[in-house]
């Protein structure tokens, strides 16, 4: 007899989209309390703590981004929330349901798009889809298959073989299969590797679409850019431990300095006396890069020191710090940005 997430209690709450999702108790997406794994020495390899005891709240209704190196401890974050993976200690509730009490509940409000492209090649989108609201309980009569797979882009491919898909279009299909029970909780592991440029675009107007419909979105990316563009609050993981988990804009203020690039009207082949007490350094093209502290000093105070030099000043561009900058700063390496 197939089993269900929705056997021995009821756990799916069919919902249109926009419509609250039933809540435990309390007031994160997701809570993380103490969590800690260590996974068993095996062989030659010896034990490794991938957890150290980590806090961490998602707050419900944000675009959430959780940022690390590889081996940082993403992955067994995701996986102990998706069931996959046995905490050691500690506690993680989701939606209100903690996962040791609700363990149904817990997984009925999660919605995991996996960073792997786990299809079997010989479903098609259409079955692939009803066997998963299968899995979670969903009644016939309340299942959305060709409403989802439509959102996607996917309508036109519900009864082609998976393999046929592309890469791109794969990736949609494991979106679209996380979200048959409507989960107020959607978390996507590297979503849009692999991807060209306008299947992200699409990708990421879905994503807005859904959390604009009242859907947390929790993202993992290597692509900085992405993260500081799209999410409000940011989480970086280094080495088991939470470095950082703060608003976009607390996190970028953590940098104070500013970059400051002159270009002279002739090449500059020495850095001007005016700048020897400042970290600033020449560039292949003659430019002068300096950074500065705006507490300290001002844009207009350097440059009128090199004028005040002799330097003639034909161009000038100003930058602030962003995400790279307090990755690069919290993790002490260099990120793994494609």
């Amino acid at each position: 007899m197939a089993h269900t997430l929705a056997d021995e209690d009821n756990t799916y709450e069919a919902r249109v989209p926009g419509e609250p999702a039933p809540r435990g108790e309390g007031s994160c997406a997701i809570e993380a309390r103490a969590l800690r794994k260590v996974y068993k020495a095996s062989g030659t390899q010896p034990a490794k703590e991938a957890l150290k005891g980590i806090d961490l709240a998602v707050p419900r209704g944000s675009i959430f981004a959780l940022l690390g190196p590889n081996g940082a401890g993403k992955s067994t974050f995701i996986n102990i929330l998706a069931g996959l993976v046995l905490k050691t200690s500690g506690s993680a509730s989701i939606w209100g349901f903690d996962t040791d009490v609700n363990p149904r509940q817990a997984r009925a409000s999660i919605g995991v798009v996996p960073q792997e492209l786990n299809i079997d090649p010989f479903f098609t989108p259409a079955e692939v889809m009803e066997m998963q609201a299968g899995l979670y309980g969903v009644p016939k009569r309340e299942r959305r298959t060709m409403e989802i797979l439509k959102a996607m882009g996917l309508d036109d491919k519900a009864d082609a073989y998976a393999r046929t898909l592309s890469g791109g279009m794969r990736r949609r299909l494991l979106v679209a299969k996380a979200m048959v029970h409507n989960p107020p909780v959607l978390i996507l592991d590297e979503p849009t590797a692999g991807v060209d440029i306008e299947l992200r675009r699409q990708l990421w107007d879905y994503v807005k679409g859904l959390h604009e419909r009242g859907t947390t979105i929790v993202l993992t990316t290597h692509y900085l850019e992405e993260a500081e563009a799209l999410c409000d609050t940011i989480a970086i993981i280094d080495k088991g431990e939470v470095v950082a988990c703060e608003p976009k804009e607390t996190l970028l203020a953590r940098i104070s300095e500013k970059q400051l690039i002159v270009r002279p009207a002739t090449p500059a082949t020495v850095l001007p006396a005016a700048l020897e007490n400042m970290k600033a350094e020449l560039r292949p093209d003659g430019a002068i890069e300096v950074q500065y502290n705006p507490a300290e000093t001002s844009a207009m105070s350097i440059l009128g020191a090199l004028s005040a030099g002799g330097m003639e000043i034909v161009d000038i561009s100003t930058s602030e710090s962003d995400l790279e900058d307090v990755f690069l700063q919290l993790t002490s390496r260099q990120p793994e940005v494609r």
